[in-house]
């Protein structure tokens, strides 16, 4: 796979890295990265992907542009502003990086259409902050074995985690909390987005092109607050329904 000299001069930083070089940014090139929630996290990992020069990205997500989310969803204007937001996202990481692949899907993500769209691509990051979505895109991922880069804020934290096969998300989170919050119920700082969204960006990229330690079985939890990270284990549930004995015909 080659390279234009339009790439060659918009990867350059890249390619001096030691961990990407040329055969790195061609695993890029012929990556295809499934985004779920084209959000506060969606947004800005998109942005870092397609200036990275990830091949083909599938934006999901069936909202459009409301005027609340310019305080943490970078990637929109205020022009985008009643406009689907996959489709608006879309025509941004084209005008940012015209050699990336876009494809929209304006759906809601759930057990009945996510297998297809995981199948589809490489890798999955999940960045949506309802757990029904959540555990569907787990589900996928690990019925068609793709790697889940999983990432959630609220307030003034967020965590980012990665998943291949056990653990999976949902031996982090068994069943969805009885007291789960939403941004729209507890707030969230606009910038928290921009660090956790980044963070999955990084570990994508890291996946991809093979370079350094991904979070595979970890969770890193930001507090922005105390300006601290901490990481954390994930152990397998061996009585997971999705990866574990419990799963369904296990």
């Amino acid at each position: 796979m080659s390279f234009t000299d339009d790439e060659v001069e918009r990867y350059a930083r890249q390619l001096v890295l030691r961990e990407v070089g040329g055969q790195g940014q061609q695993r890029l090139k012929a990556a295809s990265v499934l985004i779920v929630g084209a959000g506060g996290l969606g947004a800005p990992a998109a942005l870092y992907l397609a200036a990275a020069g990830i091949g083909r990205i599938v934006l999901v997500d069936p909202d459009v542009v409301d005027t609340s989310n310019l305080q943490r969803q970078i990637i929109f204007r205020n022009t985008d502003v009643g406009t689907r937001k996959v489709e608006a996202a879309a025509a941004h990481l084209r005008a940012l990086n015209p050699h990336v692949h876009v494809d929209c899907t304006p759906v809601h993500l759930e057990s009945c259409n996510a297998g297809p769209l995981v199948k589809g691509v490489d890798l999955v990051l999940d960045g949506t902050d309802d757990f029904a979505t959540r555990f569907a895109v787990n589900a996928a991922c690990v019925a068609h074995e793709r790697t889940l880069v999983s990432g959630a804020i609220g307030r003034w934290t967020g965590q980012v985690g990665v998943f291949r096969g056990k653990p999976c998300y949902r031996c982090l989170v068994p069943e969805i909390p009885p007291d789960a919050e939403t941004c729209s119920t507890v707030g969230v700082v606009g910038a928290i987005a921009g660090v956790i969204g980044s963070m999955m960006a990084l570990e994508a990229i890291k996946l991809i092109a093979g370079a350094g330690e991904p979070l595979a079985g970890r969770l890193l939890i930001y507090d922005a607050l105390a300006a601290e990270t901490r990481t954390v284990r994930i152990g397998a549930d061996p009585e997971c329904e999705v990866c574990g004995h419990g799963r369904a015909g296990a």
